[in-house]
């Protein structure tokens, strides 16, 4: 028998995702808005009356990303509306895609659902579009994005986000704490904080105060990290400078309450690079800044990325960031060789860098990290880790520790199939119950230059 929800459902939307983690929560908010509307979204472009595609336009290689996926689902499907980032460049997308239907630049939500109901008019069905108070999302069910915040009000020159997603604009703080309620409730067990500088949220709104759940809580940084705290789940931190408020939540991570995790984008080390960059360049603070950190809570895990080959930069430039890798020691960080962004002040600088030089200075730059990190790693070997769980297969659960984020980080593996049944008993009565969302007491028996390889030392933990 057919369904007869879809035979009144409002029409059939392909949907693709690209970006930051940032461009995946306006995804989340489109799509929960179909939803809403009666639309049913589909896998294929053969299936949909219509494809959306939400765009990234930050750095070249991902601009041709978007564009392949566009004329992908042009030449498979013919329909398409973007949105996203690469928006607010119609032009570049024009001139290879005359005959999309629309081009919305990013958070035009309302653009979008206009564009989609003008060619395929909404029609009410109360089963098909019911939507979960958590909205659509396209994280696993464990865990989810809470973004408090868009734009930015830094002006650095490799950067195009103002231009793309203006100034700073802060969510009011009770607003996000209802957010994250209702992810909790729905079964989120680790939110992820983001934004594109969430150590300034609040400053636009002049940290007004907002109720939730019978307390008062300013819309600031510190205040949106102790409300959070007191949610009983993992709470960890991404895209924060390094203000000297900063050090107040890290007392909150030494106490428990959220996760001991910060994510710094520093970018480079080089005094000269950073003025270039128009980023701080104090680079005696920035180390001292993450002693202290270390001082108030010697768990803290320091993730960061950084930039090689920027314009200007020479070989005394880049001996001084390998220099501040050594001195650091910070626990994850990434790199990328500097890529020219349409619009950003840093293509007009003088002496760029050769490509090839770029790259063997991103290779040299990641070796010395690996070396750092697989030591920091090995260090661990013996300790009691709680662990979440991200995967289970017949072989190995796949896991993540408190000092790893999803998909940029570490992971934790553990193989089942050598757990020692005399030594272990407790965990492999449930093993057959877990599952991701799950988490889990495991004793590090291993490392590597990036993840970490455990056992279990108890069945699942309180909390699940």
């Amino acid at each position: 028998m057919s369904n007869p929800s879809h035979q009144i459902s409002s029409g059939k939307i392909g949907f693709v995702s690209l970006g930051c983690p940032k461009a995946l929560v306006d995804s989340e908010r489109i799509l929960t808005e179909l939803k809403a509307k009666s639309y049913e979204i589909v896998p294929s472009y053969q299936d949909a009356d219509l494809v959306v595609i939400n765009t990234c336009g930050f750095i070249e290689s991902a601009i041709e990303e978007s564009l392949d996926a566009i004329g992908e689902a042009m030449a498979e499907n013919g329909k398409v509306l973007v949105t996203g980032c690469l928006g607010k460049n119609p032009e570049k997308i024009l001139a290879r895609y005359p005959n999309v239907l629309s081009i919305t630049g990013p958070q035009q939500y309302e653009s979008v659902m206009n564009v989609v109901k003008a060619h395929l008019p909404p029609v009410e069905n109360p089963f098909f579009s019911l939507v979960p108070p958590q909205g659509v999302k396209l994280t696993p069910k464990h865990y989810a994005y809470l973004k408090i915040a868009e734009g930015c009000n830094h002006s650095c020159t490799f950067c195009i986000i103002p231009d793309l997603r203006g100034k700073l604009v802060s969510r009011p703080i009770d607003d996000v704490l209802k957010e994250a309620q209702r992810l909790k409730n729905a079964g989120v067990k680790e939110l992820l904080v983001i934004s594109q500088d969430t150590s300034a949220y609040g400053l636009d709104l002049k940290y007004a105060s907002g109720e939730f759940l019978g307390k008062t809580w300013q819309t600031r940084f510190y205040d949106l990290a102790k409300a959070l705290g007191e949610f009983g789940i993992w709470v960890r931190m991404h895209y924060v400078y390094p203000y000297p408020h900063v050090d107040q939540v890290v007392e909150l991570m030494a106490e428990g309450r959220i996760l001991p995790y910060l994510d710094i984008p520093f970018q480079h080390a080089s005094p000269r690079i950073l003025k270039a960059m128009k980023r701080p360049g104090n680079i005696e603070g920035v180390l001292a800044r993450i002693q202290k950190w270390r001082s108030i809570c010697p768990e803290i895990t320091i993730r960061s990325t950084f930039i090689a080959g920027f314009p200007g930069e020479d070989e005394s430039d880049f001996k001084i960031l390998l220099e501040f890798l050594e001195a650091a020691q910070l626990d994850r960080v990434g790199c990328f060789a500097y890529s020219a962004v349409e619009g950003a002040q840093a293509n007009l600088l003088a002496n760029p860098v050769p490509e090839e030089v770029k790259q063997a200075r991103l290779m040299e730059f990641m070796q010395t990290q690996a070396r750092i990190s697989q030591a920091k790693l090995l260090k661990k070997i013996g300790s009691l880790q709680q662990v979440l769980i991200d995967e289970v297969t017949p072989e190995k659960i796949i896991a993540r520790s408190k000092a790893d984020a999803p998909e940029i980080d570490g992971q934790v593996f553990i193989d089942r199939t050598d757990i020692d049944l005399d030594a272990h008993a407790e965990p492999l009565n449930v093993m057959g119950f877990m599952k991701p969302g799950q988490f889990l007491e495991v004793e590090i028996v291993g490392a590597d230059e990036h993840d970490l390889f455990a056992v279990p030392i108890q069945g699942l933990s309180k909390g699940n």
